[in-house]
């Protein structure tokens, strides 16, 4: 099976500073795109930052020159460093990724995966 685990989330004041980060592991035969999504209370998830596997990357307006998604391949884990915050970033923060899982000789279909979520609150 497949999980992806993500860390990095908490409590800041607008305008400070964090790091999430997102390692996926288990029976991974290869991943495309890596990205994070968000969701605020009574909002629709949306997406904040994508990264494919040649590190070409994609931003939400809203975050573009704030945060910066990477990744490191041979650790099959993604980041997103984000700056100078602001309350609005304020939500459950989600990992995903497009991958391949292979189970002995099989390897299946790209399918998409997602982390628990872990939550960024930015006070003001």
């Amino acid at each position: 099976q497949v999980q992806l685990v993500e860390s990095g989330g908490g409590l800041v004041q607008a305008g400070g500073s964090l790091r999430l980060s997102c390692a996926a592991s288990g029976s991974i035969f290869s991943i495309n795109d890596m990205g994070w999504y968000r969701q605020a209370p009574g909002k629709q998830r949306e997406l904040v930052a994508k990264i494919s596997s040649g590190g070409t990357t994609n931003y939400a307006e809203s975050v573009e020159g704030r945060f910066t998604i990477s990744r490191d391949n041979a650790k099959n884990t993604v980041y997103l460093q984000m700056n100078s915050l602001k309350p609005e970033d304020t939500a459950v923060y989600y990992c995903n990724a497009d991958l391949r899982v292979s189970a002995g000789t099989l390897i299946y279909p790209p399918r998409a995966y997602w982390g628990q979520g872990t939550q960024v609150t930015v006070s003001s």
